[in-house]
This record gives C-alpha cells, sequence and structure tokens, in this order.
C-alpha cells in the first residue's frame, strides 16, 4: 500500500475552524470570526470535500476565512507542531511498514492503492476515514501505547475495504476486522498474543470463529495446537474439517463464508 502524509494549510484550517477548540486561542479567534464573518464562516464549512477532492488545486470561493488565520502568528506555531507531528506520524509508519505491509497484502487481499492521510493538529484527536482513499489523521502518540493508533488507522482502512452488512451479520465482519487488526496484526507488532483483546461482547462468537481463521490464514492443521497455546483459545481440532479454500478468499469473502454457514461455525457446547 502507498501513502503519503502532507500538510495541507486549507485542511489544517478547516478542522480548527470546525472541531472541538484545541486552545484558548483558538476559541477566540473563532469566536472573533464568528461574530465578523458569519456568512463567510458558515460558507467555509463546505470546504472540506472540495479539498478532499483536489487538494492540490484546491482555492476557497471566498478565503476571508483562512487569510485571517493564515495571516495570525500563532496559526505559525500551530502549523510547525502540525509539520513535526506529521514527522512522527511517518516515523512510527515506516518502523512498522513491514507488518501493515503483510496486514494488507496477506489478511485484507484486497487491492487498496494510494492513500493520502491528510495531518492535522493532533489535538483535534481525529482519526477519520474522510473520502474514498484520505483519512484525516490528528490524534496523539501514545508514549506508552504507540502502536494504539496503528491500530485505529488500520481498523478504518479494513471498514473501508469490506462491504457493510445488515442486521446480526454486522457482528461478524466486527469479529473478523478485529481478528485482522486487533489480534493477528498486533500479535505481529509485539510478538506477543493479542487474540484476548478486543469487545469483549465478541469474545464468545470470535471463539467460534478462531479455528476457521486459522484455516484462512493458512495456518497448517499440524500447527493448531501451537497456535491454540499461543493465544490461549482452544478447541477440539478432531471435529472441524480443514477447509482448504478459505486461504484463497480475500477478508470480505471469508466474511461471507462464515455468514452463510454461520449454523454449523456456531455449536452448541465449548469449541
Amino acid at each position: 500500500m502507498d501513502t503519503k502524509f502532507i500538510v495541507n494549510d486549507y485542511m489544517v484550517i478547516w478542522n480548527l475552524l470546525f472541531q472541538a477548540s484545541i486552545s484558548e486561542n483558538i476559541l477566540k479567534l473563532k469566536q472573533k470570526l464568528w461574530a465578523n464573518y458569519k456568512k463567510n464562516y458558515n460558507d467555509a464549512y463546505n470546504d472540506k470535500a472540495l479539498i478532499l477532492e483536489d487538494y492540490k488545486n484546491f482555492i476557497p470561493n471566498d478565503d476571508t476565512i483562512y487569510n485571517f488565520l493564515l495571516e495570525n502568528k500563532y496559526y505559525d506555531k500551530i502549523r510547525k507542531q502540525v509539520e513535526k507531528y506529521r514527522l512522527d506520524l511517518m516515523k512510527l509508519w515506516d518502523k512498522n511498514k513491514k507488518e501493515t505491509t503483510y496486514l494488507i497484502e496477506n489478511i485484507l487481499r484486497k487491492e487498496v492503492g494510494e492513500y493520502t492521510f491528510f495531518v492535522v493538529d493532533k489535538e483535534t484527536s481525529i482519526v477519520e476515514h474522510a473520502s474514498n482513499n484520505s483519512f484525516v489523521i490528528g490524534k496523539a502518540i501514545d508514549r506508552d501505547k504507540p502502536l494504539a493508533l496503528l491500530y485505529e488507522i488500520n481498523m478504518l482502512l479494513f471498514n473501508h475495504n469490506i462491504k457493510d452488512y445488515e442486521g446480526s451479520s454486522k457482528l461478524f465482519k466486527k469479529a473478523i476486522v478485529e481478528f485482522a487488526v486487533i489480534n493477528e496484526y498486533a500479535t505481529k507488532l509485539t510478538g506477543k498474543s493479542h487474540y484476548l483483546f478486543g469487545t469483549p461482547e465478541l469474545l464468545s462468537l470470535k471463539r467460534w470463529l478462531y479455528p476457521y481463521w486459522l484455516m484462512y490464514l493458512g495456518v497448517p492443521k499440524s500447527e493448531f495446537k501451537e497456535y491454540m497455546t499461543r493465544d490461549n483459545i482452544y478447541f477440539d481440532e478432531t471435529k472441524y474439517a480443514y477447509e482448504k479454500e478459505l486461504k484463497k478468499m480475500n477478508i470480505e469473502q471469508f466474511i461471507d463464508f462464515c455468514i452463510r454457514n454461520q449454523r454449523y461455525i456456531i455449536r452448541e457446547g465449548k469449541a
């Protein structure tokens, strides 16, 4: 997956204007703008989609609001902070690129193209999928848990690249996306099993899905015991026929398989 981390002044300013105020100074600036340029302020709200569509050539219809901030000394300070944050994000991403590539190529198994990460002030606490192949990232990297932000970004990426499901089928999608990012990816990044991490309400379903997930990963049946011990999730392997076709599917096809066969996968008693 190709990625670009960029700082775009218009996107930074848009988030300063329309997200929760990150400081007293920004709050006062917003209040001043609202008091003097209400129409301009309201009109600027619609600019986000235009910036995302073609950030290199975006020119606002009215640059009054943007110029007000661009010419403010306090914005210079924010801009420098955002640029430093961009470098920190790139360092975190590049350091874990091997595992992230594995996640996309060997677990998602779908072409994802190039993604653009619009970096904004980290105090906005934003991690969102903004448009087709774009994210807006503005959340501090936790010094004690620096990988948490990677998990959050990749959870969004997976959800974007997998179709929506209705009713109880949503739980299968959520459980399998957690298997991919919160469990397997995290285990590869840290060298310690994360298979009991995730949404507590999904744990029972994930225990039922676990044997099929190992088949999806292409784990030979002879290695099931090793993985069960690693992840502290156990099942009677003699009760499961090995579904060879699973390792040839992409993750969306795997979710569909699990939904179609849920009455066989979810059995009475213990797995």
